[in-house]
């Protein structure tokens, strides 16, 4: 009688597959396919390495990830229909909350795309300063990355320095707004308020003691044996499959595509600054792995705060700061495609306008909802089969931020 209620074992097939005899169990009853032995992981929302509320649907065949299929929706910030019913000026401070690790770089986007509907050029010293911030931002955004990626990948005194250092810029960045994150600085026609005394000062003082740090993170991090062992030949994304995906920013110029917007579709005014395009080298294992990823970012920073240097030596000692616009601002009827280069890639705002002081249409291009788009053919390029370990080591390689993803 207790046999009856025991557990019985599912019928099992053999199945010939050059000269290889693969036991998978009974076939789907829908389809007729035969089903073989591979299990569904959800990893996350709650999972801290995933960066936020995404969720990872894993296929397993047993501890390989087969299959990758990204889940979002979770953090919906609501802001492309926040901005069918606000005016313009209204709109900045709901970009800050989408990607709120790099929130000048948000805003400087909207602000450069409306300044060109109206037609407007803004004073030279507004130019300097919003890209002393937004390279400030790509700095702090930046050091966000690679010390969570290094706590990730079981790394903790690189996380310590890269949010003490963070912490100098967000400094500046509170003395200038009032903000630590979300700034709402850069405004259409101009910024908020003109540089406090002395910030000019402080921030020379960071960049001089900043630039050598970069190496104590390269000795600690970059070139340490299990760090590369565990990033330079996971998570390959060839270039081809890079731009097929539309994956731009950091995540591109990692796998050897030599693209950025400040060089190459130049805003503001960053053809004024001598500086280079940072691409993967692919040093240890192929191009385009997640040791690539990183080390651009690594290199970016330099960038950065040698672009910072110059805008500083340049920066006019006096200059209104906000051009001169009307309080409602009526933007004429038609539409724009604008786009600029932030510390995750290009963010473009595509803008529908019908001579009101509201748009018709606020559409926003998020450089990490491509790059997770891309995961499963990341996973489908691995030369090697992939863990879970492996899948944690290319998200936080990817840089993403759930609030732009969802908008």
């Amino acid at each position: 009688m207790d046999d009856l209620f025991a557990p019985q074992a599912p019928p099992r097939y053999e199945m010939e597959d050059d000269d290889l005899l693969i036991s998978v169990g009974p076939p789907d009853k829908y389809s007729g396919a035969y089903i073989t032995d591979t299990y569904k992981v959800n990893m996350g929302p709650q999972h801290p390495s995933t960066h936020g509320v995404l969720r990872l649907e894993l296929t397993m065949d047993g501890e390989v990830v087969k299959e990758v299929k990204p889940h979002i929706g979770y953090l919906h910030r609501c802001f492309e229909k926040h901005a069918e019913n606000l005016t313009y000026p209204e709109i900045m401070p709901f970009t800050d909350r989408m990607d709120y690790l790099a929130a000048m770089s948000q805003n400087m986007g909207l602000a450069v795309a409306v300044e060109k509907m109206l037609g407007i050029e803004v004073p030279e010293r507004v130019e300097y300063i919003r890209v002393i911030c937004c390279e400030l931002q790509r700095i702090a955004s930046h050091l966000v990355a690679l010390g969570t990626y290094g706590l990730d990948l079981g790394a903790f005194t690189p996380f310590l320095w890269a949010f003490r250092d963070r912490e100098m810029v967000l400094d500046l960045f509170e003395w200038l707004s009032g903000a630590r994150m979300l700034y709402n600085y850069i405004w259409v026609g101009g910024v908020a308020r003109d540089l406090p005394e002395g910030w000019t000062d402080k921030a020379r003082q960071f960049l001089r003691y900043f630039e050598p740090k970069l190496k104590d993170f390269n000795d600690v991090l970059s070139y340490n044996h299990i760090f590369i062992e565990r990033t330079a030949n996971v998570g390959i994304l060839p270039p081809e499959v890079a731009i097929s995906y539309g994956v731009t920013g950091p995540n591109l110029r990692g796998s050897g595509v030599d693209w950025d917007l400040r060089r190459d579709d130049p805003y503001s005014i960053y053809d004024q600054f001598d500086w280079k395009v940072i691409v993967g080298s692919g040093d240890h294992g192929p191009i385009g792995s997640c040791w690539d990823r990183y080390m651009v970012r690594i290199y970016e920073m330099a960038e950065s705060v040698s672009i910072c240097h110059q805008a500083l030596d340049k920066l006019p000692s006096e200059g209104d700061v906000k051009e001169k616009i009307p309080r409602k601002v009526r933007v004429p009827a038609g539409d724009i495609y604008d786009r600029t280069e932030t510390p995750r890639g290009e963010l473009g705002y595509y803008i529908i306008a019908n001579g009101k002081d509201i748009p018709t249409r606020c559409k926003a291009r998020s450089p990490c909802f491509t790059a997770i788009s891309a995961m499963d053919a990341i996973v489908q390029s691995s030369p090697e089969p992939m863990l879970i370990a492996d899948i944690v080591a290319v998200v936080g390689s990817l840089d993403i931020v759930l609030g732009e993803i969802d908008r």
